[in-house]
Protein backbone atom coordinates (compact mmCIF):
# COMPACT_ATOMS: atom_id res chain seq x y z
CA UNK A 1 0.00 0.00 0.00
CA UNK A 2 1.47 3.35 -1.02
CA UNK A 3 1.73 6.09 1.56
CA UNK A 4 1.09 9.71 0.68
CA UNK A 5 4.07 11.45 2.31
CA UNK A 6 2.60 14.85 1.50
CA UNK A 7 -0.68 14.15 3.30
CA UNK A 8 0.27 16.02 6.54
CA UNK A 9 1.17 19.21 4.67
CA UNK A 10 -1.40 19.04 1.88
CA UNK A 11 -4.04 21.01 3.87
CA UNK A 12 -1.52 23.84 4.28
CA UNK A 13 -1.14 24.10 0.50
CA UNK A 14 -4.82 24.72 -0.18
CA UNK A 15 -5.81 28.08 -1.66
CA UNK A 16 -7.30 29.54 1.51
CA UNK A 17 -4.43 28.77 3.94
CA UNK A 18 -1.91 30.04 1.38
CA UNK A 19 -3.88 33.29 1.18
CA UNK A 20 -3.78 33.46 4.99
CA UNK A 21 0.02 33.04 4.86
CA UNK A 22 0.58 35.92 2.44
CA UNK A 23 -1.71 38.37 4.23
CA UNK A 24 0.03 37.34 7.47
CA UNK A 25 3.39 38.47 6.06
CA UNK A 26 2.02 41.98 5.59
CA UNK A 27 0.39 41.97 9.00
CA UNK A 28 3.70 41.45 10.80
CA UNK A 29 5.88 44.14 9.29
CA UNK A 30 4.33 47.45 10.55
CA UNK A 31 4.72 46.16 14.10
CA UNK A 32 8.41 45.55 13.45
CA UNK A 33 8.87 49.02 11.96
CA UNK A 34 7.68 50.74 15.17
CA UNK A 35 9.15 48.11 17.49
CA UNK A 36 12.73 46.88 17.57
CA UNK A 37 13.63 48.63 14.29
CA UNK A 38 12.62 52.09 15.48
CA UNK A 39 14.21 51.47 18.88
CA UNK A 40 17.53 50.64 17.18
CA UNK A 41 17.29 53.69 14.95
CA UNK A 42 16.62 56.02 17.89
CA UNK A 43 19.43 54.50 19.94
CA UNK A 44 21.88 54.94 17.06
CA UNK A 45 20.78 58.57 16.76
CA UNK A 46 21.75 59.13 20.39
CA UNK A 47 18.21 59.42 21.83
CA UNK A 48 18.10 58.65 25.56
CA UNK A 49 16.38 55.49 26.84
CA UNK A 50 13.62 57.31 28.71
CA UNK A 51 12.56 59.15 25.56
CA UNK A 52 12.69 55.96 23.50
CA UNK A 53 10.18 54.26 25.81
CA UNK A 54 7.66 57.04 25.04
CA UNK A 55 7.32 55.54 21.58
CA UNK A 56 5.36 52.69 23.17
CA UNK A 57 2.36 54.96 22.55
CA UNK A 58 2.43 53.77 18.96
CA UNK A 59 1.68 50.21 20.15
CA UNK A 60 -1.25 51.42 22.27
CA UNK A 61 -3.05 52.25 19.03
CA UNK A 62 -3.32 48.52 18.26
CA UNK A 63 -5.38 48.05 21.43
CA UNK A 64 -7.73 50.87 20.43
CA UNK A 65 -8.54 49.56 16.95
CA UNK A 66 -11.90 48.22 18.13
CA UNK A 67 -13.22 51.80 18.09
CA UNK A 68 -12.94 52.17 14.31
CA UNK A 69 -13.08 48.53 13.18
CA UNK A 70 -16.78 48.93 12.41
CA UNK A 71 -15.87 51.13 9.44
CA UNK A 72 -14.15 48.21 7.73
CA UNK A 73 -17.37 46.17 7.95
CA UNK A 74 -19.81 48.71 6.55
CA UNK A 75 -18.28 51.88 5.07
CA UNK A 76 -17.92 51.88 1.30
CA UNK A 77 -14.78 53.46 -0.09
CA UNK A 78 -15.37 55.79 -3.05
CA UNK A 79 -14.50 54.21 -6.41
CA UNK A 80 -12.66 51.26 -4.84
CA UNK A 81 -15.87 49.69 -3.48
CA UNK A 82 -16.58 48.10 -6.86
CA UNK A 83 -13.68 45.71 -6.17
CA UNK A 84 -15.47 44.39 -3.07
CA UNK A 85 -15.65 45.56 0.54
CA UNK A 86 -12.68 43.57 1.83
CA UNK A 87 -10.52 43.98 -1.31
CA UNK A 88 -11.10 47.73 -1.42
CA UNK A 89 -10.20 48.17 2.25
CA UNK A 90 -7.15 45.94 1.85
CA UNK A 91 -5.84 48.11 -0.97
CA UNK A 92 -6.72 51.34 0.83
CA UNK A 93 -5.24 50.40 4.21
CA UNK A 94 -2.16 48.90 2.53
CA UNK A 95 -1.60 52.19 0.72
CA UNK A 96 -1.97 54.01 4.05
CA UNK A 97 0.70 51.78 5.58
CA UNK A 98 3.09 52.42 2.69
CA UNK A 99 2.54 56.18 3.01
CA UNK A 100 3.03 56.03 6.80
CA UNK A 101 6.27 54.05 6.44
CA UNK A 102 7.55 56.60 3.90
CA UNK A 103 6.62 59.39 6.31
CA UNK A 104 8.52 57.73 9.17
CA UNK A 105 11.47 57.22 6.85
CA UNK A 106 11.70 60.91 6.03
CA UNK A 107 11.55 62.34 9.56
CA UNK A 108 14.79 63.01 11.42
CA UNK A 109 14.61 61.95 15.12
CA UNK A 110 17.67 64.05 15.96
CA UNK A 111 16.03 67.17 14.51
CA UNK A 112 12.47 66.67 15.78
CA UNK A 113 11.41 64.02 18.25
CA UNK A 114 7.85 65.32 18.19
CA UNK A 115 7.56 64.77 14.44
CA UNK A 116 9.01 61.28 14.86
CA UNK A 117 6.48 60.39 17.58
CA UNK A 118 3.62 61.64 15.39
CA UNK A 119 4.96 59.61 12.44
CA UNK A 120 5.22 56.48 14.60
CA UNK A 121 1.67 56.89 15.91
CA UNK A 122 0.37 57.45 12.37
CA UNK A 123 2.07 54.21 11.31
CA UNK A 124 0.46 52.52 14.32
CA UNK A 125 -2.99 53.72 13.20
CA UNK A 126 -2.38 52.61 9.61
CA UNK A 127 -0.91 49.27 10.73
CA UNK A 128 -3.80 48.61 13.12
CA UNK A 129 -6.31 49.35 10.34
CA UNK A 130 -4.39 47.01 8.03
CA UNK A 131 -4.59 44.38 10.78
CA UNK A 132 -8.37 44.80 11.07
CA UNK A 133 -8.81 44.17 7.36
CA UNK A 134 -6.34 41.27 7.26
CA UNK A 135 -7.97 39.49 10.21
CA UNK A 136 -11.44 39.87 8.70
CA UNK A 137 -10.19 38.70 5.29
CA UNK A 138 -8.49 35.63 6.81
CA UNK A 139 -11.52 34.59 8.88
CA UNK A 140 -13.97 35.00 6.01
CA UNK A 141 -11.67 33.28 3.53
CA UNK A 142 -11.33 30.10 5.64
CA UNK A 143 -13.95 27.42 6.13
CA UNK A 144 -14.63 26.44 9.80
CA UNK A 145 -12.55 23.26 9.40
CA UNK A 146 -9.64 25.37 8.06
CA UNK A 147 -9.53 27.88 10.91
CA UNK A 148 -6.74 26.02 12.71
CA UNK A 149 -4.52 25.47 9.66
CA UNK A 150 -5.30 28.94 8.32
CA UNK A 151 -4.45 30.54 11.66
CA UNK A 152 -1.20 28.55 11.65
CA UNK A 153 -0.30 29.80 8.20
CA UNK A 154 -1.15 33.34 9.25
CA UNK A 155 1.16 32.95 12.28
CA UNK A 156 3.94 31.68 10.00
CA UNK A 157 3.42 34.70 7.77
CA UNK A 158 3.39 37.14 10.68
CA UNK A 159 6.61 35.68 12.07
CA UNK A 160 8.36 35.75 8.67
CA UNK A 161 7.13 39.24 7.79
CA UNK A 162 8.16 40.68 11.13
CA UNK A 163 11.58 39.00 11.21
CA UNK A 164 12.37 39.63 7.53
CA UNK A 165 11.38 43.30 7.67
CA UNK A 166 13.45 43.83 10.80
CA UNK A 167 16.49 42.09 9.33
CA UNK A 168 16.20 43.86 5.96
CA UNK A 169 15.93 47.24 7.68
CA UNK A 170 19.13 46.64 9.64
CA UNK A 171 20.97 45.36 6.56
CA UNK A 172 20.04 48.32 4.36
CA UNK A 173 20.46 50.90 7.15
CA UNK A 174 24.05 49.79 7.68
CA UNK A 175 24.83 50.47 4.02
CA UNK A 176 22.45 53.19 2.80
CA UNK A 177 20.90 54.79 5.90
CA UNK A 178 17.58 54.55 7.67
CA UNK A 179 15.58 56.43 5.03
CA UNK A 180 16.40 53.81 2.40
CA UNK A 181 15.79 51.01 4.92
CA UNK A 182 12.25 52.11 5.76
CA UNK A 183 11.34 52.84 2.15
CA UNK A 184 12.51 49.37 1.08
CA UNK A 185 10.53 47.70 3.88
CA UNK A 186 7.33 49.40 2.70
CA UNK A 187 7.21 46.67 0.03
CA UNK A 188 6.10 44.21 2.72
CA UNK A 189 2.59 45.68 2.44
CA UNK A 190 2.32 44.27 -1.08
CA UNK A 191 1.76 40.54 -0.31
CA UNK A 192 -1.61 41.24 1.35
CA UNK A 193 -2.65 43.76 -1.29
CA UNK A 194 -1.75 41.45 -4.17
CA UNK A 195 -3.40 38.46 -2.48
CA UNK A 196 -6.66 40.35 -2.09
CA UNK A 197 -6.44 41.59 -5.69
CA UNK A 198 -5.81 38.10 -7.12
CA UNK A 199 -8.00 35.96 -4.83
CA UNK A 200 -10.84 38.46 -4.57
CA UNK A 201 -13.60 38.81 -1.99
CA UNK A 202 -13.83 36.12 0.70
CA UNK A 203 -16.44 33.50 -0.15
CA UNK A 204 -18.08 33.64 3.29
CA UNK A 205 -18.38 37.38 3.63
CA UNK A 206 -21.87 38.48 4.71
CA UNK A 207 -22.84 41.91 3.44
CA UNK A 208 -23.96 44.49 5.98
CA UNK A 209 -25.98 47.56 5.15
CA UNK A 210 -24.09 50.54 3.82
CA UNK A 211 -23.73 53.26 6.46
CA UNK A 212 -25.21 56.60 5.43
CA UNK A 213 -27.27 58.34 8.15
CA UNK A 214 -26.32 58.82 11.79
CA UNK A 215 -28.73 56.05 12.81
CA UNK A 216 -27.03 53.53 10.55
CA UNK A 217 -23.60 54.60 11.79
CA UNK A 218 -24.63 54.14 15.44
CA UNK A 219 -26.10 50.71 14.73
CA UNK A 220 -22.89 49.71 12.97
CA UNK A 221 -20.94 50.69 16.11
CA UNK A 222 -23.12 49.07 18.77
CA UNK A 223 -24.40 46.17 16.65
CA UNK A 224 -21.24 44.01 16.86
CA UNK A 225 -21.04 44.50 20.64
CA UNK A 226 -24.72 43.74 21.16
CA UNK A 227 -24.53 40.65 18.96
CA UNK A 228 -21.56 39.29 20.92
CA UNK A 229 -22.75 40.17 24.41
CA UNK A 230 -26.25 38.74 23.97
CA UNK A 231 -25.06 35.23 23.09
CA UNK A 232 -25.44 32.39 25.62
CA UNK A 233 -22.57 32.54 28.10
CA UNK A 234 -21.09 35.71 26.57
CA UNK A 235 -19.97 37.03 29.96
CA UNK A 236 -18.10 33.79 30.68
CA UNK A 237 -16.46 33.80 27.24
CA UNK A 238 -15.32 37.39 27.75
CA UNK A 239 -14.00 36.51 31.22
CA UNK A 240 -12.05 33.62 29.68
CA UNK A 241 -10.56 35.91 27.03
CA UNK A 242 -9.42 38.32 29.73
CA UNK A 243 -7.77 35.76 32.04
CA UNK A 244 -6.50 32.96 29.83
CA UNK A 245 -3.07 34.52 29.11
CA UNK A 246 -2.32 36.11 32.48
CA UNK A 247 0.03 33.34 33.68
CA UNK A 248 1.73 32.96 30.31
CA UNK A 249 2.28 36.72 29.94
CA UNK A 250 3.67 37.06 33.46
CA UNK A 251 6.22 34.34 32.73
CA UNK A 252 7.27 35.58 29.29
CA UNK A 253 7.78 39.15 30.45
CA UNK A 254 10.57 38.06 32.77
CA UNK A 255 12.52 35.39 30.88
CA UNK A 256 15.40 37.63 29.85
CA UNK A 257 15.72 38.82 33.46
CA UNK A 258 15.97 35.18 34.57
CA UNK A 259 18.62 34.36 31.97
CA UNK A 260 20.67 37.41 32.90
CA UNK A 261 20.55 36.70 36.63
CA UNK A 262 21.50 33.07 36.02
CA UNK A 263 24.65 34.17 34.20
CA UNK A 264 23.83 33.06 30.65
CA UNK A 265 25.95 34.78 28.01
CA UNK A 266 24.53 36.54 24.97
CA UNK A 267 25.84 33.68 22.80
CA UNK A 268 24.05 31.07 24.93
CA UNK A 269 20.83 33.06 24.84
CA UNK A 270 21.13 33.47 21.06
CA UNK A 271 21.66 29.74 20.49
CA UNK A 272 19.03 28.39 22.86
CA UNK A 273 16.45 31.14 23.18
CA UNK A 274 16.50 32.36 19.58
CA UNK A 275 17.76 29.20 17.83
CA UNK A 276 16.07 26.29 19.61
CA UNK A 277 13.06 28.41 20.52
CA UNK A 278 12.43 29.52 16.94
CA UNK A 279 12.28 25.98 15.55
CA UNK A 280 10.21 24.70 18.46
CA UNK A 281 7.79 27.54 17.83
CA UNK A 282 7.42 26.59 14.16
CA UNK A 283 6.78 22.95 15.08
CA UNK A 284 4.13 24.07 17.56
CA UNK A 285 2.41 26.16 14.90
CA UNK A 286 2.39 23.23 12.47
CA UNK A 287 0.91 20.78 14.96
CA UNK A 288 -1.56 23.37 16.17
CA UNK A 289 -3.07 23.65 12.72
CA UNK A 290 -3.33 19.88 12.32
CA UNK A 291 -4.64 19.06 15.79
CA UNK A 292 -7.27 21.80 15.72
CA UNK A 293 -8.96 19.98 12.85
CA UNK A 294 -8.40 16.45 14.25
CA UNK A 295 -9.23 16.99 17.93
CA UNK A 296 -12.00 19.49 17.43
CA UNK A 297 -12.10 23.05 18.71
CA UNK A 298 -12.80 22.41 22.39
CA UNK A 299 -10.28 19.63 22.99
CA UNK A 300 -7.58 21.46 21.02
CA UNK A 301 -8.05 24.66 23.01
CA UNK A 302 -8.13 22.86 26.36
CA UNK A 303 -4.87 21.05 25.48
CA UNK A 304 -3.32 24.39 24.50
CA UNK A 305 -4.26 25.98 27.82
CA UNK A 306 -2.78 23.07 29.78
CA UNK A 307 0.47 23.12 27.77
CA UNK A 308 0.89 26.89 28.16
CA UNK A 309 0.35 26.58 31.90
CA UNK A 310 2.76 23.68 32.29
CA UNK A 311 5.45 25.45 30.29
CA UNK A 312 5.87 27.88 33.20
CA UNK A 313 6.88 24.95 35.40
CA UNK A 314 9.89 24.33 33.19
CA UNK A 315 11.29 27.74 34.14
CA UNK A 316 10.68 27.08 37.82
CA UNK A 317 12.71 23.88 37.37
CA UNK A 318 15.43 25.75 35.48
CA UNK A 319 15.65 28.42 38.20
CA UNK A 320 15.88 25.71 40.87
CA UNK A 321 18.50 23.66 39.01
CA UNK A 322 20.83 26.56 38.22
CA UNK A 323 22.89 27.32 35.11
CA UNK A 324 22.48 24.48 32.61
CA UNK A 325 22.55 24.74 28.83
CA UNK A 326 20.61 21.51 28.47
CA UNK A 327 18.04 22.78 30.95
CA UNK A 328 17.77 26.08 29.08
CA UNK A 329 17.27 24.30 25.77
CA UNK A 330 14.57 22.05 27.24
CA UNK A 331 12.72 24.90 28.96
CA UNK A 332 12.90 27.21 25.94
CA UNK A 333 11.93 24.41 23.55
CA UNK A 334 8.87 23.42 25.56
CA UNK A 335 7.80 27.02 26.13
CA UNK A 336 8.02 27.94 22.45
CA UNK A 337 6.34 24.74 21.32
CA UNK A 338 3.46 25.42 23.72
CA UNK A 339 3.29 29.08 22.61
CA UNK A 340 3.27 28.14 18.92
CA UNK A 341 0.61 25.48 19.37
CA UNK A 342 -1.44 27.59 21.77
CA UNK A 343 -1.18 30.71 19.66
CA UNK A 344 -2.64 28.97 16.61
CA UNK A 345 -5.43 27.18 18.47
CA UNK A 346 -6.50 30.16 20.57
CA UNK A 347 -6.43 32.49 17.54
CA UNK A 348 -8.60 29.97 15.69
CA UNK A 349 -11.04 29.90 18.64
CA UNK A 350 -11.20 33.70 18.81
CA UNK A 351 -11.81 33.74 15.06
CA UNK A 352 -14.62 31.22 15.45
CA UNK A 353 -16.37 33.56 17.90
CA UNK A 354 -16.98 36.13 15.17
CA UNK A 355 -20.28 36.70 13.42
CA UNK A 356 -19.58 36.98 9.69
CA UNK A 357 -21.72 40.12 9.54
CA UNK A 358 -19.33 41.86 11.95
CA UNK A 359 -16.05 40.01 11.42
CA UNK A 360 -13.75 43.02 11.54
CA UNK A 361 -15.34 44.67 14.58
CA UNK A 362 -15.76 41.50 16.65
CA UNK A 363 -12.28 40.12 16.07
CA UNK A 364 -10.86 43.52 16.94
CA UNK A 365 -12.89 43.34 20.17
CA UNK A 366 -11.76 39.88 21.29
CA UNK A 367 -8.13 40.32 20.24
CA UNK A 368 -7.89 43.69 22.00
CA UNK A 369 -9.44 42.20 25.17
CA UNK A 370 -6.88 39.39 25.19
CA UNK A 371 -3.99 41.75 24.56
CA UNK A 372 -4.96 44.46 27.04
CA UNK A 373 -5.51 42.03 29.89
CA UNK A 374 -2.21 40.29 29.33
CA UNK A 375 -0.14 43.47 29.11
CA UNK A 376 -1.87 45.89 31.49
CA UNK A 377 -2.78 43.48 34.31
CA UNK A 378 0.60 41.78 34.43
CA UNK A 379 3.18 44.21 33.07
CA UNK A 380 3.24 46.35 36.22
CA UNK A 381 3.46 43.47 38.70
CA UNK A 382 6.06 40.99 37.42
CA UNK A 383 9.19 42.74 38.68
CA UNK A 384 7.81 43.29 42.17
CA UNK A 385 6.70 39.67 42.47
CA UNK A 386 10.15 38.39 41.53
CA UNK A 387 11.76 40.60 44.15
CA UNK A 388 9.31 39.36 46.79
CA UNK A 389 9.15 35.66 45.92
CA UNK A 390 12.29 34.76 43.99
CA UNK A 391 12.28 33.12 40.57
CA UNK A 392 11.24 29.60 41.58
CA UNK A 393 8.15 30.65 43.54
CA UNK A 394 7.35 33.29 40.93
CA UNK A 395 7.14 30.75 38.12
CA UNK A 396 5.14 28.40 40.34
CA UNK A 397 2.75 31.31 40.88
CA UNK A 398 2.47 31.91 37.12
CA UNK A 399 1.53 28.24 36.71
CA UNK A 400 -1.25 28.67 39.26
CA UNK A 401 -2.33 31.88 37.48
CA UNK A 402 -3.03 29.78 34.37
CA UNK A 403 -5.51 27.55 36.24
CA UNK A 404 -8.53 29.93 36.16
CA UNK A 405 -8.43 29.99 32.36
CA UNK A 406 -8.10 26.20 32.12
CA UNK A 407 -10.88 25.51 34.61
CA UNK A 408 -13.19 28.15 33.18
CA UNK A 409 -12.86 26.82 29.64
CA UNK A 410 -13.34 23.21 30.85
CA UNK A 411 -16.51 24.26 32.69
CA UNK A 412 -17.78 26.18 29.63
CA UNK A 413 -17.19 23.06 27.55
CA UNK A 414 -19.10 20.80 29.95
CA UNK A 415 -22.01 23.24 30.02
CA UNK A 416 -22.10 23.46 26.21
CA UNK A 417 -21.26 27.17 26.27
CA UNK A 418 -18.17 26.80 24.05
CA UNK A 419 -20.31 25.65 21.13
CA UNK A 420 -23.34 27.83 21.87
CA UNK A 421 -21.29 31.04 21.99
CA UNK A 422 -19.61 30.49 18.61
CA UNK A 423 -20.35 32.96 15.86
CA UNK A 424 -21.19 32.07 12.29
CA UNK A 425 -17.47 32.06 11.41
CA UNK A 426 -17.00 28.91 13.53
CA UNK A 427 -20.16 27.08 12.63
CA UNK A 428 -20.69 24.58 9.86
CA UNK A 429 -23.42 22.14 8.99
CA UNK A 430 -21.32 19.27 10.35
CA UNK A 431 -20.27 19.81 13.96
CA UNK A 432 -17.93 17.00 14.98
CA UNK A 433 -18.48 14.89 18.04
CA UNK A 434 -15.13 16.07 19.36
CA UNK A 435 -16.58 19.55 19.84
CA UNK A 436 -19.53 18.41 21.94
CA UNK A 437 -19.35 18.64 25.69
CA UNK A 438 -18.09 15.46 27.38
Amino acid sequence: MSTDLLAPIRPYLAREPLAAFFVGISSGFPYAMIGATLTTRLAQDGIDKRTITAFALAFLVYNLKVFWAWMVDGVRLPLLWRLGQRVSWMLFSGALVIAAVFNLALVDPAASLQATIVAAVLLGIAGATFDIVIDAYRIEMLQPAQLGIGSGMSQYGWRIGSAAAGALALFIAARHGWEAAYIACAAFALPAMLTAWVVGEPVRREVTSIKRGLGEVWRSIEGPFRDFLTRPGAALVLAFILVHKVGDTLANLTLRLLFNDMGYTNDEIAVYDVGVGFWAFLVGIFLGGLLFARLGLARAVLLALVLMGLSNLSFAALAAAGHSNLGLAAAIGFENFASGYGGVVVVAYLSALCNLRYTAAQYALVSAAASVAGRVLTGTTAGGLIESLGYVDFYLLTTLAALPGVLLFWWMWRRGIVDEALGTAGRSSSTTAADRAP
